[in-house]
């Protein structure tokens, strides 16, 4: 496959996925003797952490994106590029991707992480991952449509399943959705939809462990499930999913919930491309990387965040997956790399945990910042004003903060709209599948 660019006499650094370690790797390496390619498959940073606010109705999606071309306006040292990275050629010190062939001297890894199904195709096809801004896009136009076609008299069954909304999973991601989804109930529908009996409309929260937020402390643990019972949803512990065919969600213990809108937060797994020794993956489907995030058995291939696991008697599992250890690993390659070019020494990576937090809705949120715990109002502010400092662009904090202020002074979301009506790809192929006919002319 032809070369894409021409390969000049600056060491060249490959870096894939423009993430929040992506990012913060090539800001550091801006402007330094280096040759930077980023390449994604989209033109725009994602803020993946407010996602489910795109799909629950509370914001914009162009709010929570980013260009990435903006970001590195002016620095004639950093090239971008929107393709699809197909295949790692660790021999020939190049990649394959649907622009052509790209060589490298240092490539950096920061592909992320996508939905992680854990191997069951069914509930893969039929559930709703959230992990980009298509599929949330998509979750909020079954959440309305569902909402629509309930309004329509008919099969009792049929609307029951249209008015359950089951969140699979009770991390950050799990508890922050089924708390905005239960909002939206309180605040929202009973105005939007007033031919429907709102009470009628179900939230599930399933966990498969004992406690929510299982990362957190036994007190925000416990809060967030206080949080969530005072908004109505109805929170299932200790319960397991066994299969989901777009209908009805079966558990393990024999339960079943019918139900047309099935979200699935409960894992993810690193996106870790082609061309790659396959006994280096880990836990998660992540990279095994040394303490300077060197892809054990290379010289000069690296991965940073979700998709990289620095195992250490600390992290038994490598970092959390969260953009603060993603963003400390871009920062500290960046200067590592710089440190192999002018054969300087390398500094280990040390993770500095700055705390983890998780909002439930309105007032509602629960912070840990190592001893220091709080929850209720002053940890909802502290939980907006972090995620508001850590957006790309002042266009985006603008917004956003502007959204947020009409909503908690309106009670309302702005954006329920059904854009782009979303259709599951299975009943994409009924549609187009053409069916015998037997009528008589």
């Amino acid at each position: 496959m032809e070369q894409h660019f021409p390969k000049g006499s600056k060491p060249r650094i490959v870096i894939i996925g423009g993430g929040f370690g992506g990012i913060e790797l090539a800001k550091k390496l801006c402007s330094k003797p280096v040759e930077v390619i980023m390449l994604d498959k989209h033109n725009y940073h994602t803020f993946q952490p407010l996602l489910y606010q795109v799909a629950t109705g509370g914001l914009e999606a162009d709010s929570i994106a980013f260009p990435l071309r903006k970001i590195f306006k002016g620095h004639k040292n950093l090239s971008f590029r929107v393709t699809e990275v197909k295949k790692v050629d660790a021999g020939k010190n190049t990649i394959e991707t649907t622009i052509g062939a790209i060589e490298y001297d240092y490539l950096v890894l920061a592909t992320g992480s996508t939905s992680n199904f854990f191997g069951q195709d069914e509930i893969e096809r039929n559930a709703m991952p959230m992990k980009s801004i298509p599929e949330a896009l998509n979750l909020r136009s079954l959440i309305l449509q569902n909402l629509e076609a309930a309004q329509i008299p008919g099969n009792p069954e049929l609307k029951k399943q249209l008015m359950n909304f089951v969140v699979v999973g009770g991390g950050p991601t799990g508890v922050e959705t089924a708390g905005a989804l239960a909002e939206l109930k309180k605040h929202v529908l009973r105005s939007d939809y007033p031919d429907l009996n709102i009470n009628d409309v179900n939230i599930y929260l399933i966990e498969g462990s004992p406690e929510l937020l299982g990362n957190m402390s036994v007190q925000s643990q416990q809060k967030s499930a206080e949080f969530l019972a005072e908004l109505g949803v109805i929170i299932m512990n200790n319960s397991r999913v066994q299969a989901y065919d777009g209908k009805v969600l079966s558990l393990l213990d024999g339960q079943h919930i019918p139900s047309s809108t099935v979200i699935w937060s409960a894992g993810v797994k690193g996106v870790v491309l082609d061309g790659l020794n396959p006994e280096i993956i880990v836990r998660g489907n992540r990279l095994k990387v040394n303490e300077v995030n060197l892809v054990d058995g290379y010289r000069n291939i690296y991965a940073i965040g979700d998709v990289a696991a620095m195992i250490t008697e600390e992290f038994p599992n490598g970092h959390p997956g969260v953009a603060p250890a993603a963003i400390q690993q871009g920062k500290l390659l960046a200067k590592n790399l710089l440190n192999i070019i002018q054969k300087r020494p390398l500094e280990p990576f040390e993770y500095i945990d700055k705390g983890t937090m998780a909002t439930v809705g309105r007032n509602r949120a629960v912070v840990d910042l190592h001893k220091i715990r709080f929850q209720g109002v002053f940890a909802w502010f502290t939980w907006m004003f972090v995620h508001l400092m850590t957006l790309v662009g002042f266009r985006n904090k603008l917004v956003v903060f502007v959204n947020w202020v009409w909503s908690y002074f309106s009670y309302d979301r702005g954006t329920r709209l059904i854009i782009r009506p979303f259709i599951r790809p299975k009943d994409l192929e009924e549609i187009s599948t053409p069916h015998d006919s037997t009528t008589n002319h």
